[in-house]
């Protein structure tokens, strides 16, 4: 089934804690992107609880992507293809997307595309700005993922560099846990930092003899809770914001360093930054300085493009129906999915 060269595409997520629906026209344009939250579920775990949110997912995933369409002024008949998370995430939030993009696509008679969560990130990137290199490197720095890639012109994608621990918005998580802040982390230290000093507290910054490119961020963790054990509780509210700003400074260093490094070594003059922490002031203001003084095109995505959102898978799934990568009605969710091979003559390169 072979879709026409301009589709109208429904983009369905629900890797993790967000249930999304987005719907694109052919041009690449969003008509609608809706995001349903599971903030309120969570937040008294510190965490994601899988269980919980697939049960979620199942509540929401029908109202939220009636109301894409709804947005958008389009019926389902309206639709050429449906693109859906395929992986990684949670296995049982992704079976939930999945199960419905398929039986959708089934009754409709329209392709259904199955896109890597990363592969979405990435294609934040384009959104809002379609004519941004795709020769570049591309950091992705999420709750779940830090990824530095080398993105090609025909879609393949090289892996420089990854965490070989913890990912930068999961120190984010647990730092803002133990500083008392709350959960989401990074939204939260962010706030809290610009109302401290930056340099009042000195964490360490991780080097990995491993791979040069590579990221750590667990010392990074220990550091803060041996800081925080030598505090008494008065002392730690009261230094609350400078231990915020210094602690989310280290990390924004290892980023922008290591990003950086990897652009010279990559040879190219374009880098995008996407993902959840993508959000984050400090890295964003980081990153643009750097980019500026290094004579860099920087993408950086709309805020609203940063953390999970079905815009993003949608316009994967486009470019995934331009190479001719269709997925099957007997596709499954791949918790661990990375990023998948390419028509395009590129391919994902992993280190071992």
């Amino acid at each position: 089934m072979k879709p026409p060269a301009s589709t109208t595409i429904l983009g369905i997520e629900t890797s993790c804690d967000e249930t999304a629906a987005a719907v694109l026209d052919g041009e690449g344009h969003v008509l609608a992107n809706v995001i349903s939250s599971q903030q309120t579920v969570h937040e008294r775990f510190g965490g994601v609880v899988p269980e919980l949110a697939s049960r979620a997912h199942i509540q929401n995933v029908d109202h939220v992507t009636r109301q894409a369409l709804a947005a958008a002024g389009l019926t389902w008949q309206d639709l050429g293809a449906i693109a859906v998370t395929q992986g990684p995430g949670l296995a049982g939030a992704l079976l939930v997307g999945i199960s419905y993009a398929k039986s959708s696509a089934y009754a409709l008679g329209i392709p259904l595309v199955g896109v890597s969560h990363l592969e979405g990130h990435i294609a934040s990137a384009w959104i809002d700005r379609p004519s941004f290199p795709r020769t570049c490197v591309v950091l992705i720095a999420s709750g779940g993922h830090t990824h530095l890639f080398h993105a090609k012109e025909h879609g393949g994608f090289h892996l420089m560099g990854r965490t070989i621990d913890d990912a930068a918005g999961e120190a984010f998580d647990k730092g803002a846990q133990m500083l008392g802040l709350g959960y989401p982390g990074g939204p939260l230290i962010d706030a809290a930092a610009r109302k401290g000093n930056p340099a009042a507290v000195r964490f360490p910054r991780s080097r990995v003899r491993t791979g040069q490119l590579d990221f750590s961020f667990s010392g990074l963790k220990t550091s803060l809770l041996y800081h925080l054990q030598r505090m008494d509780q008065q002392a730690i509210v009261q230094q609350q914001a400078d231990l915020a700003a210094g602690y989310q400074e280290a990390i924004v260093d290892v980023l922008v360093r290591q990003t950086f490094a990897a652009v010279r070594q990559a040879g190219v003059s374009a880098l995008a930054v996407v993902g959840g922490v993508s959000a984050n002031s400090r890295l964003r203001a980081r990153l643009t300085k750097r980019a500026g003084e290094e004579g860099i095109e920087l993408g950086l995505p709309a805020l609203s493009y940063c953390t999970d959102n079905a815009a993003m898978i949608a316009a994967a799934g486009q470019r995934a129906l331009e190479q001719g990568r269709l997925a099957s009605f007997e596709c499954e969710a791949l918790p661990n999915y990375a990023l998948p091979a390419t028509s395009g003559g590129g391919t994902v390169h992993r280190r071992s």
